[in-house]
């Protein structure tokens, strides 16, 4: 079912009409970014080495790909591999559980010495930062609820990271039954493995309510959203909006 969806259908809802919109791909990672102008160039060398640093520290630590449970930090990876590991590290996940929204967010920063906004959007899991409210809006595969909400960020909440885990949505390992499992925090890496360590326990609507503590329980996420087929509950300083 993952593979009946394809990631561009959330680029629609990133894309924004007072920014320049473009697509750049390399390997696995593509990445739709809106940004003051058009930064190909720019993204394509960023991408490049994130994929590099990423890459390299997979060759001398085979384990930092492959576990499913934290590694310790170490002092001697690449910016970017920490941050993965710190991510993981707080949310009891394997560290590549946060490599789409690291890459995002670390891409992101980067254009920020070119342009003063910047939406990223990897796979789903998008780092903002911008100066005027943004709404980010919320498929959730085949529940009545998709494409019927969407997350408002204000300027003053970003830099920041969405970043949303589904089992019926996309390539992405799950081991619960979430449509979404949504994560907003200040740290787009976080974000991502959060949302993953939430989307994992979420088998059934009764289990909405232990996502959504075990998000609270993650020190950095800031709020939470969870769909499951008809149902949705949220926790946190994040503002649902109907766009129906």
């Amino acid at each position: 079912m993952a593979e009946k969806y394809e990631h561009r259908f959330y680029r629609l809802w990133s894309k924004s009409g007072d920014l320049v919109s473009f697509e750049v791909t390399i390997k696995e990672t593509g990445l739709f970014v809106s940004a003051q102008a058009d930064l190909s160039k720019q993204t394509e060398d960023a991408i490049s080495q994130t994929r590099q640093d990423i890459e390299g520290y997979i060759r001398l630590h085979p384990k930092f790909k492959t576990t499913l449970t934290p590694l310790p930090d170490d002092k001697n990876a690449p910016q970017i591999v920490r941050q993965m590991l710190k991510a993981s590290l707080k949310s009891g996940v394997g560290p590549m559980a946060a490599v789409a929204g690291a890459i995002a967010e670390e891409v992101g920063n980067r254009l920020l010495k070119e342009t003063s906004q910047v939406i990223v959007e990897n796979g789903g899991d998008i780092f903002i930062s911008s100066k005027t409210t943004r709404r980010i809006g919320i498929f959730a595969g085949e529940s009545p609820l998709s494409n019927k909400l969407a997350v408002e960020i204000s300027a003053k909440d970003t830099p920041c990271g969405i970043c949303t885990s589904s089992a019926t949505v996309g390539p992405s390992l799950s081991f619960g039954k979430a449509d979404a499992a949504l994560i907003y925090s200040r740290n787009c890496a976080l974000a991502d493995a959060a949302a993953t360590a939430v989307g994992n326990i979420v088998k059934s609507k009764d289990d909405i309510k232990k996502g959504l503590k075990l998000a609270e329980k993650i020190k950095g996420v800031e709020g939470a959203l969870i769909i499951i087929k008809d149902t949705f509950g949220a926790w946190g300083s994040i503002k649902i909006v109907d766009i129906t």
